[in-house]
């Protein structure tokens, strides 16, 4: 057993507590990750809110980075002393894995939301009792995790931990919406509605790729700026008229949109604002959403829903990285860090939109100096 220190959520909605623990070593075919770095996620706000009460206390984050401290004796894709990020957890048997989508692995839930290992076990305990934990197979809200080695993938060991957390999962959930599922054609016109991470994620990637023009939509003053420093050519505030003036900007509609929000009225405005035989991809987790059916028809729209960018990370992180070094892929510029032990004021600073991609680092002081005053961190230009 080793001592760590985690992010507790002891019921649904509860205020993460950090908490001494203990872990696990890993098990054969498992690694023992020392956490350098880890991004906060909507999706860990959303989850820690509707979590099933008898899989609580539980430990949640999935977007690590960090450094391999030891593997078990199955491990063969990365060894101690590798810098890794995490991501999410696959079987790498199912027809699915096998197809290069591990996204969609048939075993997804029981390995990335039971509230542990696939075979019902943690790795984890609190004050002697199990502690549920395995989220995305890593719940990298602690010091140390312990994961499946397909969840760990080999980085640069000079890239900074701040920036590779999020490829996990914002960053390629993002990115791999555009690259790996539109795979837009120079010159076509692309709509991101939610300016947030996974969002200006998707932004850069269109931008990479030569989309023109490019358009964001966000509540967000500061979001907005950021996005057309990204390369936006505008960014709008959703409301009354934004249809028109998306089919406006885009010559007659988006040829396609990422839609981050999850809301359904937004969404319905997404369809309305395509072109006919334009291409809509749902990222965002939400509710119900209905359809005229007959407007998507008449149109030829089509609808993706798409989980982690349609991603096989072993091979599409290593190319996001590609992109990063090339400039194309400015991902920290998305970054504020915060000592991990002030996690509570990284999920205020994402409720009130001052910060659009929190990290949590685990190693000295945060990588970098403070931003308007407010938190320990900014974004990294």
């Amino acid at each position: 057993m080793r001592r760590v220190r985690a992010a507790v959520a002891e019921a649904p909605g509860a205020p993460f507590a950090v908490r001494d623990a203990d872990l696990e070593e890993p098990r054969p075919s498992e690694v023992l990750v020392r956490m350098e770095a880890t991004g906060l996620c909507h999706t860990d706000l959303a989850m820690r809110d509707t979590w099933p009460r008898e899989l609580t206390p539980m430990v949640f984050g999935h977007e690590g980075a960090g450094r391999v401290e030891a593997v078990g004796a199955e491990v063969t894709s990365v060894a101690a002393g590798d810098r890794v990020c995490l991501t999410f957890a696959s079987c790498g048997a199912c027809d699915q894995c096998v197809a290069d989508h591990p996204a969609y692995c048939r075993a997804a839930r029981a390995r990335n939301l039971s509230g542990g290992r696939h075979d019902g076990t943690t790795p984890l305990s609190l004050d002697g009792a199990p502690l549920h934990a395995g989220f995305f197979g890593q719940s990298s809200f602690a010091t140390y995790a312990v994961v499946h080695e397909r969840g760990a993938v080999k980085v640069p060991s000079d890239l900074p931990s701040a920036v590779v957390a999020p490829l996990g999962c914002s960053g390629q959930t993002g990115a791999g919406a555009v690259l790996n599922r539109l795979r837009p054609a120079p010159g076509s016109s692309l709509v991101v509605l939610g300016a947030g991470g996974v969002g200006l994620s998707a932004l850069m990637a269109a931008v990479a790729v030569g989309c023109d023009p490019v358009v964001a939509v966000d509540p967000v003053a500061s979001r907005r700026a950021l996005a057309v420093e990204l390369g936006a050519m505008t960014a709008l505030a959703p409301g009354e008229g934004l249809v028109a003036a998306l089919r406006d900007l885009t010559g007659g509609g988006a040829h396609h949109v990422v839609e981050t929000t999850g809301r359904p009225e937004t969404v319905r405005r997404a369809v309305s604002a395509l072109r006919p035989r334009g291409e809509i991809v749902l990222l965002g987790l939400g509710g119900e959403v209905t359809f005229d059916v007959m407007g998507l028809l008449s149109k030829g729209v089509h609808v993706h829903g798409v989980i982690e960018g349609d991603s096989d990370p072993g091979r599409f992180l290593p190319e996001l990285i590609g992109l990063h070094r090339r400039g194309l892929f400015p991902i920290g510029r998305l970054v504020t860090t915060f000592p991990f032990e002030e996690i509570g004021a990284a999920v205020a600073a994402m409720a009130d939109g001052s910060a659009v991609k929190p990290v949590l680092t685990f190693v000295g002081r945060p990588r970098f100096p403070a931003r308007r005053g407010r938190h320990r961190g900014r974004r990294d230009r």
